[in-house]
């Protein structure tokens, strides 16, 4: 009787050891916008509220920044992917939720506190849809509103407010109301534009160009008011385009067929 020879046992793998490693330059880029953020609570918690609202600004600026870098250099990995989400919760989500306790929320109690908390939360969730579905949903559009546009309303909202002299902490019922319907419209499924196709390096009109020194001189002239305005709209944006869409939709529908009548069947007549 033959004997059968053993299978020998494998050896088992080793892991692969982690690439070790990192990359500088966006790395940089996306701690300069966490360190604006840090910046930010620092600048509200002594009650310079202005300062706060400037520096949530420039961190979006460097939000802006770290993934262009990324893309020019191929510089991108799983690494600066995670890092630009932890940066990007604590100067858009938690930053701005003090700034607006702290500035006009607070008077109102547990609503205060609750309205900053759900900011915060709502920013967290939308971050982590955007991680899973970046490969997904279509470029040309945002699934909820960005959470640096809800940021930047934040801030935006505080230096016009300063700019009409509001110079300290406030209370208004609808910067409450505003707070709420930011964390709303962050973990909405209302499409914002992602002004991504703008970032192709090919030939534009030249009005294009005319439009955009347009724009920078507008905004240079009255900068609190404009920034404002121009992020107010993009707030808006969304749901007019979105009911725009339904409305048109419901045009589309095919009209209610009309009812076939009976056929009347003369007598004497074969059918």
């Amino acid at each position: 009787m033959l004997l059968r020879k053993r299978p020998k046992r494998r050896k088992p793998r080793k892991p692969r050891e982690l690439k070790r490693g990192i990359y500088i330059l966006p790395n940089l880029f996306t701690t300069g916008n966490l360190f604006c953020g840090f910046f930010a609570i620092a600048a509200a918690v002594n009650y310079k509220f202005k300062t706060a609202a400037v520096a949530i600004l420039v961190s979006c600026l460097f939000d802006i920044l770290d993934g262009k870098v990324a893309r020019l250099t191929n510089s991108q990995s799983r690494f600066g992917v995670e890092y630009d989400s932890l940066a990007d919760l604590v100067a858009f989500g938690v930053a701005p939720a003090v700034v607006m306790y702290l500035w006009a929320l607070q008077p109102f109690g547990r609503l205060g506190w609750v309205a900053a908390f759900l900011f915060v939360a709502c920013g967290a969730l939308r971050l982590a849809r955007f991680n899973v579905q970046v490969n997904s949903v279509p470029k040309k559009y945002f699934v909820g509103l960005p959470i640096p546009g809800a940021a930047c309303m934040v801030a935006t909202t505080v230096l016009f407010l300063h700019h009409l002299g509001e110079n300290g902490p406030t209370k208004h019922f609808l910067l409450l109301a505003m707070t709420y319907l930011l964390g709303f419209l962050m973990v909405s499924t209302i499409p914002y534009n992602s002004f991504k196709e703008l970032n192709r390096l090919q030939r534009m009109p030249f009005r294009s160009l005319f439009l955009a020194v347009l724009v920078l001189s507008v905004v240079a002239a009255q900068p609190a008011v404009m920034l404002f305005t121009l992020v107010g709209l993009y707030l808006v944006s969304g749901p007019f385009e979105y009911l725009r869409k339904l409305a048109k939709r419901g045009s589309r529908l095919p009209e209610e067929a009309p009812r076939e009548q009976p056929i009347q069947v003369q007598p004497g007549v074969e059918q």
